[in-house]
């Protein structure tokens, strides 16, 4: 059994620090390390691109699964691929665009795990036309809380292969996933650029258009406030195909080879990004974006994992950390989304990632974020005056349209905000308690929003 370690752990966005006992662990010696943990129980971990306290685990025991993508099978004729849970998408994309292959979904990072993008169910830009990670899974071998390993999938065990897609890991320890895959002919995309003037016109051109590509996404200026309220970029797009390379691009058409461009100081006393920097880069970059641009090619990094070229990019908000604030709206209640963005907006919350992107229909899982209808994202200091107050004042808002927050992102809210949220949270609380009878599976988490029993 390797080395148990004492650490601090925390997640992306750098807020809630607690201690766990940190174990690297494969799938020869999980369970043995599982019968092992202590009262405060057990929980597995990815890189920690888990905004809040996701992954963590205060005073049990944090498992770290060792991942190899070179053990990744892949089947051509079924266009699926089998992989371990502690691969990241970074290391199966370096096996798969070379041999004509992309994940069926990404987030804005490639810095995840697949067990972690299983259990967060996370999505992307091509959610209004495909759903998220769950809808791609063919079966998951998961380890349960009474040392049995389980084979899952849609037709076999489906309660519980439905609740592990978006159960925040509390099912048990997801050890391998057979999910679909995309074939591509290059690890180009192609994009289209548009800049709209204001929120209303931003959503009347995602409306209208964005069932015409497979990738969507737009950057919202929160800091602009009266008649550019919510004025954005949008950039939609498709993988490239060979002939839309170009003569200009003469090297291999799959070739693959991200990288970290510059890195932000491991210390940063104070915050960089505060209200006055991030309303001058907003508007510089607003102005930049042509009114309009068709057939940009970009690579997969560039057009998917932007701030994946900024390493430690999340310190640049100091060492107080930031919070990321997700949520979900229903069609039909954009005027709650517009509530929000003018709250935001006026409020001069310092945010410069900031997307809105449209959700198609919800899948199956009880617990899965997305639903038909908008989601919000932004990242604010964590120090910005009023800010829990605020964003308690918008989940009201929120909740009131029927709409729910992202557990994968969240630091915040409150396990009210979670039940009017999730309606179906008795059932995925039946059916982890039927597997997990003791609290075997425990997390910072899942005590705070009361996704487990308080006496865990």
């Amino acid at each position: 059994m390797p080395q148990m370690h004492l650490s601090r752990l925390a997640g992306w966005g750098r807020t809630a620090v607690s201690g766990a006992r940190l174990l690297p662990v494969n799938d020869s010696n999980v369970a043995e390390a599982v019968r092992a943990a202590p009262q405060r129980g057990a929980l597995a971990r990815g890189l920690g691109r888990s905004y809040g306290d996701a992954a963590q685990n205060g005073g049990g025991l944090v498992l770290r699964l060792a991942g190899d993508a070179g053990g990744a099978l892949l089947d051509i004729a079924k266009r699926e691929v089998t992989v371990g849970a502690g691969v990241s998408i970074d290391d199966l994309l370096r096996v798969l665009v070379p041999q004509g292959f992309f994940v069926p979904v990404t987030p804005g990072t490639r810095f995840v795990t697949i067990g972690g993008a299983v259990a967060s169910d996370i999505h992307g830009k091509n959610h209004h036309l495909e759903g998220s990670f769950g809808n791609h899974v063919r079966r998951i071998s998961m380890l349960l809380a009474d040392g049995s390993v389980a084979e899952l999938n849609p037709a076999l065990r489906a309660d519980l292969f439905w609740a592990t897609i978006g159960g925040m890991g509390l099912t048990g320890v997801i050890l391998d996933v057979t999910i679909n895959v995309i074939p591509i002919e290059t690890s180009k995309c192609i994009v289209d650029t548009t800049r709209a003037h204001d929120l209303d016109h931003v959503m009347t051109l995602m409306e209208e258009g964005d069932d015409r590509y497979r990738y969507a996404v737009a950057w919202i200026d929160l800091m602009a406030t009266g008649r550019h309220l919510g004025r954005s970029i949008l950039s939609r797009g498709e993988h490239a195909t060979r002939e839309q390379l170009g003569s200009d691009n003469d090297g291999p058409p799959l070739e693959y080879s991200p990288s970290v461009l510059v890195s932000v100081p491991p210390i940063v006393p104070i915050s960089a990004l505060n209200r006055v920097s991030v309303k001058a880069f907003n508007a510089a970059w607003f102005r930049k974006a042509p009114l309009y641009r068709v057939g940009e090619l970009q690579t997969i990094a560039q057009y998917f994992h932007p701030l994946d070229m900024v390493g430690r990019w999340n310190q640049a908000y100091g060492p107080r950390g930031f919070v990321q604030y997700q949520v979900l709206v229903p069609v039909g209640e954009e005027n709650a989304l517009r509530r929000v963005v003018e709250r935001l907006a006026t409020s001069g919350a310092a945010s410069f990632v900031t997307v809105l992107k449209r959700f198609g229909a919800a899948n199956p899982s009880p617990l899965s974020f997305p639903a038909p209808g908008w989601t919000l994202t932004l990242d604010v200091p964590a120090g910005t005056r009023g800010l829990a107050a605020m964003l308690h004042e918008l989940d009201d808002v929120v909740l009131d349209a029927g709409g729910r927050h992202y557990m994968a992102k969240d630091s915040h809210t409150t396990p009210d905000a979670i039940l009017r949220g999730y309606p179906r949270l008795a059932e995925w609380q039946a059916i982890r308690n039927s597997v997990d009878p003791e609290g075997v599976w425990q997390s910072d988490l899942g005590r705070r929003l009361g996704l487990i029993a308080a006496a865990y």
